[in-house]
């Protein structure tokens, strides 16, 4: 997911890009660019701690042969601050994860060196709740021109992100296990996308995904899945709407994204935390800027197109997570 921002001085009066300028506007942005980098790397590091201890939990569940306990979650924050056990044992999960999400990232940031467009490090967001992370971004600094440059950046950070979350996601549900004969059903059930239901068919054949206990790596592959579907979803200025815009242009990124807003309002009846995203996408993301590019895309985008809204079929779960 990126953000879309405006900096630079195309709006000074020409008199004042002489060289008098340039200089101190030089220095400026040097020292901008050193904190960003402090920041960006500080809440790398900060996220690295969350998603871990995230992650300790998580394995101690599995080790224990039990669904994920929440409980555990505080327990392993307590053994961190402590010095107590290993909380390292986390990056089992929190390895893959972010590997995931900054190969994301940097899908865009690479896309947006190609099209000369201005645009920060990834940032990523701890948090000390579920799964450690509410993701990552870029902001972009300087205007996006032409449709195609567009919808290269849009879709190059999901293509980038299921390319690499393909083989975890592969890997964690052949070392994930089925619940003996008699268990109990989990009670903390993670939803099942086409892709890990595709991948749970091949290994456990028709047995209940409630029956079948992830392994850290796979549910690392399923929240890759998770922020996926929810970048490609076609609103606002989120990767699918970008990649909308570019297509069809701003009159059908409108109406498409009023829609998807609707469809989402809807499924909090399914899914109560829709609701919260449909009303963030509303107020905070549903207007695009405008590229004032007329001009249609190259026929070769189209067949990536096609792979986005396949990589947003296999990835969506309209239930992502079921607690009992």
């Amino acid at each position: 997911m990126f953000e879309r921002g405006l900096t630079g001085t195309d709006n000074l009066p020409q008199n004042l890009r002489g060289s008098s300028v340039e200089p101190i506007e030089q220095r400026m942005s040097s020292r901008a660019g050193l904190r960003r980098w402090w920041l960006s790397a500080l809440l790398f590091a900060l996220t690295l701690i969350t998603t871990t201890i995230f992650g300790a939990a998580l394995v101690r569940s599995f080790d224990a042969g039990r669904a994920f306990d929440p409980d555990l979650l505080g327990e392993s924050y307590l053994r961190f601050l402590h010095g107590n056990g290993n909380p390292w044992l986390g990056l089992r999960f929190s390895g893959p994860l972010l590997l995931i999400l900054l190969t994301h990232e940097f899908g865009h940031f690479v896309a947006c060196r190609y099209w000369r467009v201005d645009a920060s490090l990834p940032y990523f967001i701890p948090s000390p709740s579920l799964f450690g992370t509410w993701g990552a971004f870029i902001r972009i600094r300087s205007p996006i021109y032409s449709r195609p440059g567009l919808f290269d950046i849009g879709i190059s950070g999901p293509i980038a992100g299921f390319v690499v979350l393909a083989p975890f996601l592969a890997v964690g549900v052949l070392l994930s296990r089925q619940l003996p004969p008699g268990a109990e059903p989990q009670s903390f059930v993670f939803g099942t996308p086409l892709a890990l239901r595709l991948l749970e068919w091949i290994r456990f054949g028709n047995v209940d995904p409630s029956r079948i206990l992830l392994h850290p790596m796979a549910v690392a592959g399923w929240a890759g899945l998770l922020a996926t579907a929810m970048n490609l979803l076609p609103v606002g200025q989120l990767d699918g709407g970008h990649i909308l815009y570019a297509v069809f242009g701003e009159r059908w990124h409108r109406i498409v994204s009023r829609v998807s807003i609707g469809v989402l309002a809807l499924l909090g009846f399914l899914y109560w935390p829709w609701w919260i995203w449909a009303v963030l996408l509303f107020f905070l993301f549903r207007r695009h800027p405008l590229v004032y590019d007329e001009r249609p895309l190259p026929a070769g985008r189209g067949v990536l197109c096609a792979v986005a809204v396949l990589i947003f079929v296999l990835s969506l779960s309209i239930v992502p997570i079921r607690a009992s």
